[in-house]
């Protein structure tokens, strides 16, 4: 199939150019600027809701538009700006202005390689690709890790604002060598070539239950997992200074290296297993993680308890892709759906990142992630107990308009 290799070094180099500065921000904050977990939590729930705000346009605009490699490209030149002004003017209002930029661009990312992604390998495929596409994205954030944590440690935290700028440069280039003509825009909206190819209306997503259910299950998971990895930043950070940037480097990598095969087990898998049993997996891992944060100060117990992050988020990444995939078939509005789906995630991680903080503020890191664990455990069982299979096409027939 054309277009394989392009996609693959376009997932490994937007990696963290998608998740913006993440948990090194909260580090170089915390470290080198000496802000509080607060004014941290704010900032980052200023990106993350910039994201859910502009989510669900942009996955219309994705839909509708052939230019979706340009939209990735004004994307990541937006990030490296953000991440330059960052490095150099780190006051408080300049770095939520360029949070607030970043947050923005996030949006585009995934719904524009997803939507690639679909319109060159078709809904035969796509699950396989995906869970390439995971594996690349993980691979390339264990990458960068490894290399912000020395950089970091070398030199200053603010290394990772300027690598995170030459990683934007590099997806650029990648996104650029994606064969336009191999894209397929009816397809990488979702629809079904029996039908009339034009988009089905918005109401017949609304009234599809189980992405309602799905929706709500995975928005209560990414509030209880967001801030788990910041704060443990921050915690690593006020216990051992100067050495910080490095255990939050191979906290990543510990993860990300397990993410790896996860999203290829769920791209080999998901179709033969299904996929509530592999995610009902993925949720379960979480509540135990925030729960063994609180039980040791140890900076290499607390690394290690990163491979339940790694299965989780594997998982996850690859996953939802799928089921929305799944949910929307025929409809025309695969990338509405995921953007309005990730919109509402996106705003449970935004204010994951302000609650925790001000949690911590007033009663310390454990409290915080014993809360963040029982949001964890709520979604588990929304999910166990609410959400149907959907790889048989049971639920995607609930928005078929031409089965009802």
């Amino acid at each position: 199939m054309k277009g394989q290799a392009p996609l693959d070094w376009l997932n490994f180099f937007l990696a963290d150019v998608k998740d913006g500065l993440g948990p090194f921000l909260a580090i170089y904050l915390l470290s080198s600027q000496h802000w509080d977990a607060g004014e941290i939590g704010v900032v980052m729930t200023m990106a993350g809701i910039a994201t859910v705000a502009a989510r669900a346009p942009f996955g219309a605009l994705i839909d509708w538009t052939h230019g979706k490699r340009a939209l990735i490209v004004m994307a990541a030149v937006a990030v490296a700006v953000g991440a330059v002004a960052i490095s150099l003017l780190p006051n408080f209002w300049l770095v939520a202005a360029a949070q607030t930029v970043i947050g923005s661009a996030d949006a585009v990312f995934p719904a524009a390689v997803g939507a690639i992604s679909l319109g060159i390998v078709g809904p035969e495929f796509f699950t396989r690709r995906v869970g390439r596409n995971e594996a690349f994205n993980h691979a390339g954030n264990a990458f960068t890790a490894i290399t912000a944590g020395i950089a970091g440690w070398l030199s200053t935290p603010r290394a990772v604002l300027w690598l995170v700028s030459a990683l934007a440069a590099l997806s650029v280039l990648a996104v650029l060598t994606v064969n336009s003509r191999s894209i397929d825009h009816s397809l990488a909206r979702g629809s079904d070539r029996e039908r009339d190819g034009q988009p089905s209306g918005l109401g017949l997503i609304l009234e599809c239950k189980p992405l309602l259910i799905f929706t709500a299950s995975i928005t209560l998971f990414h509030f209880a997992n967001a801030a788990m990895l910041p704060l443990l930043g921050e915690k690593l950070a006020q216990s051992y200074p100067g050495a910080e940037t490095l255990f939050m480097a191979a906290c990543i990598i510990t993860a990300q290296l397990v993410m790896v095969p996860m999203a290829i087990l769920v791209g080999h898998k998901a179709d033969s297993w299904g996929r509530k049993p592999i995610f009902l997996a993925g949720f379960a891992v979480l509540p135990v993680r925030g729960i063994l944060y609180t039980l040791t100060q140890n900076p290499y117990a607390l690394v290690s308890i990163q491979v339940l992050d790694g299965v989780g988020a594997g998982i996850f990444g690859a996953l939802f892709f799928i089921v929305i995939a799944d949910l929307t078939k025929g409809t025309g509005r695969y990338n509405l759906a995921q953007g309005a789906a990730s919109a509402s995630w996106g705003l449970g991680a935004a204010l994951s990142n302000s609650v925790a903080g001000y949690i911590v503020d007033g009663a310390g890191y454990s409290a915080a992630f014993l809360f963040l664990a029982g949001c964890a455990f709520a979604a588990l069982l929304l999910f166990w107990t609410a959400m149907p299979e959907t790889s048989d096409g049971r639920a995607s027939r609930a928005a078929a308009p031409n089965e009802r």
